[in-house]
C-alpha cells in the first residue's frame, strides 16, 4: 500500500481535513467510533460508519472492516472509513502522516513517534512535545495557522457565536437514554418546536432557525451531551457544506504536510510542488 494518511476522527472539522487532503490528492484511511456522536452529519465521513457510504461535496467514503478492504476502496479513489478507536490498524497501515481531528481537546494516548508527521487539531497537542504540528482551531486572527513549537490556544468552553446566538444555539440532551428525533437537518423550525426527545424528556428549538445539525437517531447519549445544532441564519443550504472553519483548518493541514518535503515523493506518484 502507498504511503497514506490516517485521520483519527470524522467529525465536521476532521472532515474538513479529509476534504483539503483529498482534493489534493491523498490518499486517507479515517478511524472512527463504533457510535460517532458527529452532529453536522451531513458534512461528516462519520457518517459512513452508520450508512455504509457517504458523500461530502463531491468527495465519497466507504466503511471498510479490513486492511485489505480498505487499500480496495483507496485504489478506486475514495476515502476509507474504519471503525478503529483504539487505531490497532497503525501498525499496518504505516501512515506517512497521522492527523488527530477528534478534538477532544486532551493530550493524546501516543507521541511524535507514531508517524514521520503527527499533526493535531487544536487543544491538547503541543508541537515539539505530543505532535510535530498543531493546527489552530479557534476562530480569529490565527484559525487554520500551523504551529511548529508550543500550543494552540486554551478551549473556551463557549460554542462559537452566530448571528447573536452563541451556546443557546447548541442542543444537548436533558437526559440518558436513546435519542429519537422529531425534525431532519436542513428544516427550517420555529422557537419552541420539539426537535428531539431523550426518555421522555424533549429538546426544542431555542429560536427560529435551521437545524444544522443532529446526531445519529436511534443511538445512547449521556445528559448534557452536545446532540444538536440550530443555526439563525435559516439557510439550509449551508448544511451541506463544509463550514469555512473546518476548510481553513484542512488548509492547515496541507501546509503542514507541503513543509515536509521529505513526504512529498511517499504521498504523491508525482511531485505536486
Amino acid at each position: 500500500m502507498k504511503p497514506l494518511v490516517l485521520l483519527r476522527g470524522g467529525g465536521d472539522l476532521a472532515s474538513g481535513v479529509a476534504l483539503r487532503l483529498h482534493r489534493a490528492g491523498l490518499q486517507m484511511v479515517i478511524t472512527e467510533l463504533p457510535e460517532p456522536l458527529t452532529v453536522r452529519r451531513t458534512v461528516a465521513f462519520s457518517q459512513a460508519v452508520y450508512d455504509g457510504q457517504t458523500c461530502v461535496e463531491g468527495a465519497a467514503a466507504q466503511r471498510v472492516e479490513t486492511i485489505a478492504e480498505a487499500e480496495d476502496c483507496l485504489q478506486r479513489g475514495l476515502i476509507a472509513v474504519m471503525v478503529d478507536p483504539a487505531m490497532k490498524s497503525l501498525a499496518a497501515l504505516k501512515p506517512a502522516v497521522l492527523v488527530d481531528g477528534r478534538m477532544t481537546k486532551r493530550p493524546p494516548e501516543f507521541d511524535r513517534s507514531a508517524a514521520p508527521l503527527v499533526i493535531g487539531l487544536g487543544p491538547g497537542f503541543i508541537a515539539g512535545e505530543n505532535c510535530h504540528a498543531v493546527i489552530e482551531t479557534r476562530r480569529g486572527h490565527t484559525l487554520g495557522r500551523v504551529i511548529w513549537q508550543g500550543a494552540a490556544e486554551a478551549d473556551t468552553g463557549r460554542p462559537e457565536k452566530v448571528l447573536q446566538y452563541e451556546s443557546e444555539r447548541v442542543l444537548r440532551a436533558p437526559a440518558d437514554g436513546i435519542l429519537t428525533a422529531r425534525v431532519a437537518i436542513g428544516g427550517m423550525v420555529k422557537c419552541g418546536d420539539i426537535l428531539a426527545e431523550v426518555n421522555g424528556q424533549f429538546i426544542t428549538a431555542p429560536f427560529d432557525g435551521v437545524v444544522r445539525g443532529l446526531v445519529q437517531p436511534g443511538i445512547r447519549v449521556k445528559a448534557g451531551v452536545k446532540v444538536g445544532d440550530v443555526d439563525p441564519r435559516c439557510d439550509p443550504s449551508l448544511c451541506e457544506l463544509v463550514s469555512d472553519k473546518a476548510l481553513s483548518i484542512g488548509g492547515g493541514a496541507l501546509e503542514a504536510i507541503l513543509s515536509r518535503r521529505e513526504l512529498i515523493p511517499m504521498l504523491w506518484r508525482k511531485p505536486c510542488v
